[in-house]
């Protein structure tokens, strides 16, 4: 059986939006990802889903519960410690793109493997070979307004990809584009995970994107449905 990716136990999370609104965003929700997986996490909007998403990918931490990435026990790790595990062993695929609209394609890339510690001459490499291998060889040079949604994506994708993550977390990947080429990412996503063994992660309301995916995480009001 594959190694464990990613393993969270009794997860819960609370916000007080005043003295009278405290919203109870996670109720000890218990998550198992294994090296190769292509999963989904679906749920109705307001279940969660994007708040498990920020405390697996580091952006967050939960009040309890234990979160551990490639056997690393995440939950009582120093900021500056998280910002490092972070670059290296998650890669971001997020529903609005993210890039930096005053850098190439290209400049975009390389920038993940700068936070990831990577040496320069090599991120320009690996940055530029990934983004030959997603179809963008003659893209490299623009900016993201230079680029249609999909291409976009597939820049994110390459960053994601850049620093060789443990886990892949993708938050509605396919939200802003038309379904044609919201097919076209979800195939490049599962190529990567069949081909190059790539783990993912995806958060969705789609269900066509969901019965993509191999295996399907329900949660309802917080908790595990």
């Amino acid at each position: 059986m594959n190694k464990i990716v990613v393993e969270a136990k009794g997860i819960e999370k609370t916000y007080k939006m005043s003295k009278t609104n405290i919203v109870k965003a996670l109720c000890g929700v218990n998550i198992e990802v294994r090296e190769g997986d292509f999963s989904a996490i679906i749920g109705p909007s307001g279940c969660g889903k994007s708040t498990l998403m920020h405390i697996l990918g580091l952006l967050d931490r939960p009040d309890a519960g234990t979160l551990e990435i490639d056997g690393i026990d995440m939950t009582k790790l120093p900021e500056k410690k998280a910002f490092r595990m972070r670059a290296k062993k998650i890669g971001f695929i997020f529903q609005g793109f993210n890039l930096i609209p005053t850098l190439t394609a290209l400049e975009n890339v390389v920038l993940a493997g700068r936070y990831g510690g990577m040496k320069k001459s090599v991120r320009i490499n690996q940055a530029k070979e990934l983004l030959k291998m997603l179809g963008l060889g003659d893209r490299m040079n623009h900016k993201p307004s230079e680029l249609s949604g999909g291409q976009q994506q597939r820049v994110a994708i390459a960053r994601a990809l850049m620093n060789d993550p443990a886990i892949i977390l993708a938050d509605e990947p396919t939200g802003e584009l038309d379904s044609k080429t919201s097919m076209e990412i979800m195939d490049i996503l599962k190529k990567l995970n069949r081909n190059e063994n790539k783990t993912f992660l995806i958060v969705t309301h789609n269900m066509e994107v969901a019965q993509a995916c191999k295996k399907i995480i329900k949660l309802r009001d917080g908790k595990n449905a």
